[in-house]
């Protein structure tokens, strides 16, 4: 396990157990999908993309027929896809698991079909971030990993090479999980969010895409239909002690916490997290909070 805190651009505490030290990697599961969000935004700046209103379409055959030729780039952004996917981690059968296990990823997101219209309610699903990859590949021509390390990781002057899975062989990366890097390197995307996509007094994403990004997206959440709070644009959101929060989040406790008034960034990878009675996680909470106790 890693546990890294920095406010005010310096390290505070940075500890590491089970033969894990500041050059291991670790998989980031799910905070993968904030790295997306953060490409998309920058084939905006570059002009790759048109607009988040652009149509998948434009990018993915397969959607320009029927209905999936209604959603756009925003849709998957917020997780309002309408996509039919099964979303069911311990289920062998899900399609979730599918794709973390099979080798036709793109084939599996690509053939997908509707379940509901496109923009009516929150749903959290992997498939909406894979197909965002997609569409980072063909609007760019790159992979998303060269991508990424073009545009994202070595302009924040990441210190350690990183690693992205691949469903198979030479092909595409599993872009919703399965970033591999250590504990100070992630840090460094919390610290671009923190800047407002600024990095050395250069603009590395446009502020106003991180705004986006970092504020709720109101859409009914299909499973209680109140407005969401807790999700923006592939990043998660919250309010710890009085202190707005900004989040990348994986499934076993991975995290990157960041209290934008405290200018602080926390890091914790681990293998295990703590859950609520109703399944959804409550430690990265704990950790914001003990850390935000130890330095207000």
């Amino acid at each position: 396990m890693h546990f890294l805190v920095i406010k005010n651009d310096s390290i505070c505490f940075e500890k590491y157990w089970e033969d894990y030290g500041q050059q291991s990697l670790s998989n980031s599961f799910s905070m993968a999908k904030s790295i997306v969000a953060l490409l998309i935004g920058k084939a905006i700046d570059e002009g790759k993309i048109k607009s988040l209103d652009q149509p998948v379409a434009d990018f993915i055959p397969e959607f320009k027929e029927g209905e999936k030729s209604k959603i756009t780039i925003r849709n998957l952004m917020m997780m309002s896809s309408g996509l039919d996917w099964n979303e069911g981690y311990s289920s062998l059968t899900s399609q979730v698991t599918e794709a973390y296990y099979g080798t036709q990823l793109y084939k599996q997101v690509a053939s997908l079909g509707v379940a509901e219209a496109p923009g009516k309610f929150w749903e959290y699903k992997s498939c909406d971030t894979e197909l965002l990859a997609i569409i980072v590949t063909n609007a760019t021509g790159k992979s998303l990993a060269e991508y990424a390390s073009e545009k994202l990781w070595k302009p924040l002057g990441a210190e350690h090479s990183a690693q992205w899975s691949l469903d198979h062989k030479d092909g595409i990366e599993k872009a919703y999980c399965c970033f591999y890097s250590n504990a100070r390197d992630f840090a460094r995307f919390g610290k671009l969010v923190l800047q407002h996509g600024r990095w050395n007094n250069e603009q590395i994403i446009d502020s106003a895409f991180i705004t986006l990004c970092t504020t709720p997206n109101n859409l009914p959440d299909k499973e209680d239909n109140k407005p969401v709070q807790h999700y923006g644009y592939q990043w998660w959101l919250s309010n710890i002690s009085n202190h707005p929060v900004y989040y990348m989040r994986g499934i076993l406790g991975q995290y990157v916490i960041v209290i934008f008034d405290m200018q602080m960034i926390i890091v914790r990878l681990g293998h295990k997290r703590s859950n609520n009675p109703d399944g959804k996680p409550n430690d990265y909470k704990f950790y914001a909070e003990q850390v935000i106790k130890m330095y207000e």
